[in-house]
């Protein structure tokens, strides 16, 4: 990195500490929650391997890669965590790392333990729009209720969420409504 040589296991160090995923249709990012105690909670990314590659600010996660940070989950078979780093401080050698995007390929399923789930062969997250597109057979289910298309975007500070198929297709969407009780 432009002169600087840094140790891959403190940036990763420095990545855990900063990474973050989105929620599946909340406002607020991961990056934000507490857990029970008031504190942040760590993100705990585990996988076959691990790369660094600080020429092209990418960390690839291979093979039943499991990211979990307070009760949101991700499941696939491969994740890609695109960063950029900033000069490292001349008094405390910290390095600041900013992620850009996060792909997820391969059986991507995304569980949040209030009850949604999305499931898809690909997931890009974009940190800076909070926007997360789904492809490949993407759906995105929260009880008995689901929708699938061709491809789903979340708009994840908006609380939207756009479903589209492609050619003569049809969007799915299966609502069940609440019975009122008496």
């Amino acid at each position: 990195m432009r002169g600087h040589k840094y140790n891959p296991v403190l940036l990763l160090a420095a990545f855990l500490l900063i990474f973050t995923l989105p929620g599946l249709a909340y406002s607020k990012t991961l990056e934000k929650e507490t857990g029970k105690n008031g504190k942040q909670e760590p993100t705990v990314i585990k996988s076959k391997s691990l790369e660094v590659n600080d020429k092209l600010n990418l960390i690839t996660f291979t093979g039943d890669v499991i990211a979990k940070k307070g009760d949101f989950i991700v499941n696939c078979q491969k994740m890609l965590v695109y960063y950029e780093s900033s000069s490292a401080d001349k008094k405390t050698g910290d390095v600041e790392t900013t992620i850009n995007k996060i792909i997820a390929t391969g059986q991507v399923k995304i569980n949040r333990g209030t009850g949604g789930v999305a499931a898809a062969e690909k997931a890009v997250y974009y940190q800076q729009d909070e926007k997360m597109i789904l492809t490949g057979n993407p759906m995105v289910k929260q009880g008995k209720n689901f929708v699938e298309g061709d491809r789903i975007t979340m708009f994840l500070q908006e609380n939207r969420s756009i479903v589209e198929s492609l050619e003569d297709k049809e969007v799915k969407a299966v609502i069940f409504q609440k019975k009122e009780k008496k």
